[in-house]
């Protein structure tokens, strides 16, 4: 590992892209040479440094422009990267071809795992030099996204509020507080509807653009390829919404009824569901120096390895956390190869969400940490994203029992609320898939009929949503606030795939939680060495496309803890 002090310290270097390809082509040469095994392996592992510095880079120069999307030096980086690794990408694409062809490669799957191959050979099919326009294009679409996502200010109430501001206000103990601030926040988004339409109808266009290329049936064959879905095809996810529909919607509908009754209210709005009580919601305590101290302590009694982890976390400053001007919304866990180390970024605003980081995003780090020291290479830290978000919504549920650290008496109530938001979004999850997936079937450039879309599967899978009369929302405008639509095309669902498995990991937990934090340790420094169904088993854990899993857990769920 490269020695470094802090993220903010780590000096960030353009790399040098035509000497990166140029050993690449010198590499092809080398290992059709190569007379052993040992020589296979020499120039294979100059290669992946080389790639892992790139990465590296990539990485810093991403961090730094999604902390401040104006600051003009990073954003014409990303530009480099985004004109310059499609290019990268189609010598490595000879190089591994040429890899794949070697009479050592034998020896190479004993040293890296066969699936790091397999793995290999098939992402392969997503590079084409006819496409490196449409991948500068589609970047640089999304980056436009970024930007223009992460102005809109709200004057509310005499603040300056961003989305993230208004979301918090969403949960004031008074409604017609919650009632202003829905309109404040949908009116910020009609004010940029138009820009986001026309970014999104292009990336449409671009991304089929970019499977018709690639010889793909449509653009979803070309992401389920892209997404490593090797186990499972659209027609299973089609049937594992269904179970959504049939097992999940009626227990999410329940919770939302006990909400209305504890809020002595006649009707349920949207403004209403995030509220947990007339009080208001758990508000944790302290500034967020505070609360990533109380983290470091709750991490240090979870067990000795996520203790080490959190250590080096906050001894090297990998951590971006408080919202500011210009900042990209939302928050991710990324991974700096060089440095070995995790990233954490996130837009705190003083609701119990910021907690949800220090747990969701750090079990992602923990993850990726955990793995890369376990001997994983770092190519494959992270697993595919039905596993790696298993990564981190279990560490949301492990670490109840140090909720109390930061909400004090209000744990109870945080835990409560907690829960029932890990179901009540299930269903939401399983809308922004189909969503996504008539979109691309039906190659949906047309605005009004994206509306009336998502408007319809709101219905399905959302019986109980209701906005009040806000014109916006009620068109059906609510799906443009879901960034991953923009960036991660289909990832959405794997987080309630992955709601699965830590629910299961949360109810093992009840009773034996020795038992289960030691499969959910190995599961972690496994990282993604396996395929989806063989992490499952690894873990003990159960299918969620399997008929009965769905169905089983809900029901334990309202025998255990959803009275």
């Amino acid at each position: 590992m490269n020695h470094f002090t802090t993220f903010s310290q780590y000096e960030y270097v353009r790399p040098d892209f035509e000497n990166a390809k140029e050993l690449i082509r010198k590499s092809v040469d080398k290992i059709k040479n190569a007379g052993t095994k040992e020589a296979v392996s020499k120039v294979f592992k100059a290669v992946n440094d080389q790639q892992r510095h790139l990465r590296t880079m990539a990485t810093v120069a991403e961090i730094r422009n999604t902390i401040d999307t104006t600051d003009p030096f990073y954003e014409s980086e990303m530009q480099c990267f985004y004109e310059n690794m499609p290019l990268v990408d189609l010598e490595m694409q000879e190089f591994q071809k040429t890899v794949l062809q070697s009479e050592y490669l034998d020896a190479l799957k004993d040293e890296y795992g066969e699936l790091y191959f397999i793995r290999m050979e098939r992402l392969m099919k997503l590079v084409s030099k006819e496409n490196v326009e449409n991948q500068v294009e589609e970047s640089n679409l999304v980056q436009l996204y970024h930007k223009i996502a992460a102005k809109p200010v709200a004057q509310f109430k005499g603040e300056k509020l961003n989305f993230y501001g208004l979301l918090k206000k969403m949960q004031d103990p008074e409604r017609k507080i919650r009632k202003a601030a829905l309109t404040a926040w949908s009116d910020l988004y009609q004010s940029i509807a138009d820009d986001l339409n026309d970014i999104y109808t292009k990336l449409i266009n671009n991304r089929i653009k970019q499977a018709q290329v690639l010889g793909f049936k449509d653009y979803t064959e070309m992401m389920y390829l892209s997404m490593e879905r090797f186990d499972y095809d659209r027609e299973d996810v089609a049937c594992y919404r269904e179970m959504i529909r049939q097992f999940v919607v009626p227990v999410v509908a329940e919770i939302y009824e006990k909400q209305r009754n504890r809020l002595g209210i006649d009707h349920l709005y949207y403004y209403d569901e995030d509220m947990s009580s007339p009080e208001g919601n758990a508000i944790p305590y302290g500034t967020t120096e505070e609360q990533v101290q109380l983290a470091q302590k709750m991490y240090h009694e979870l067990s000795k390895e996520t203790g080490e982890f959190f250590d080096f976390m906050v001894q090297h400053q990998l951590f971006d956390l408080e919202t500011k001007p210009g900042k990209m919304q939302g928050g991710y866990c990324t991974f700096l190869p060089d440095m070995m180390a995790p990233f954490i970024f996130s837009n705190f605003n003083r609701t119990s969400a910021d907690v949800d980081v220090l747990t969701h995003e750090a079990g992602h780090a923990f993850e990726a940490y955990t793995a890369t020291r376990n001997g994983v290479p770092d190519e494959i830290a992270f697993s595919t994203s039905e596993v790696a978000e298993i990564h981190s919504m279990s560490m949301e549920y492990l670490t109840y029992p140090w909720m109390d650290y930061f909400f004090k008496d209000s744990a109870d109530q945080y835990r409560k609320t907690h829960l029932e938001e890990g179901l009540r979004v299930i269903p939401y999850m399983a809308c922004v898939d189909e969503f996504q997936h008539e979109v691309y079937a039906q190659k949906m450039t047309d605005t009004d009929k994206r509306y009336q879309l998502w408007h319809a599967l709101e219905e399905k899978y959302m019986p109980w949503r209701d906005y009040d009369g806000d014109p916006f929302l009620e068109a059906g405008g609510f799906w443009m606030q879901k960034q991953h639509i923009f960036m991660c095309p289909f990832y959405y669902i794997d987080y309630s795939l992955a709601s699965m498995g830590a629910l299961e990991y949360y109810i093992r937990s009840i009773d034996d939680r020795e038992t289960a934090w030691e499969d959910y340790f190995r599961l972690c420094s496994l990282g993604g060495s396996k395929g989806y169904f063989e992490l499952l088993k690894e873990g003990h854990l159960s299918n969620p496309f399997k008929a009965g899993t769905v169905e089983h857990i809900m029901k334990v769920l309202k025998e255990k803890v959803l009275q």
